[in-house]
């Protein structure tokens, strides 16, 4: 193995752990309220665009069928494997930038909570659910 492999596989390994245990899932079934039968759908679109950017800010971004919340689409979730879940929605296809940004805050949150501070508009508005973790006990006292 020489110097040049071993700089590169580093570089990519700290590239794509930007959001480590972060997960970001974007509806691609999501159609627009002003043309339903629009082609590409606008959740595909979102989609496509979360996508790309997550591979170039190490994200890890997937395109999901339906996350079932029709009525407030464009909708995206972020899951996180040790804290909180967040699904979003009332999304625009211009909004795949605001779900890296919610990703990269979910990641480094020290109490699994996504802050309320710096979160883009779009995650503040189009909250619909906060989704605690599996092995989540409430406090009693």
């Amino acid at each position: 193995m020489d110097i040049t492999s071993t700089s590169l596989s580093l570089n990519e390994k700290t590239h794509h752990d930007t959001a480590p245990g972060v997960v970001v899932y974007v509806c691609r079934s999501c159609r627009s309220e002003a043309d339903p039968n629009a082609d590409p759908r606008p959740g595909a679109t979102l989609a496509q665009a979360a996508i790309a950017l997550g591979d170039a800010e190490g994200v890890n971004v997937r395109s999901v069928n339906c996350l079932a919340n029709c009525k407030r689409g464009l909708s995206a979730a972020i899951r996180s494997a040790d804290g909180w879940s967040y699904m979003f929605g009332s999304l625009s296809e211009d909004d795949a930038a605001d779900l890296m940004v919610g990703a990269r805050l979910l990641a480094s949150a020290p109490d699994g909570l996504m802050p309320w501070r710096g979160r883009p508009d779009s995650l503040k508005r189009g909250l619909v659910a906060r989704i605690p973790p599996l092995n989540f006990t409430e406090e009693t006292s």
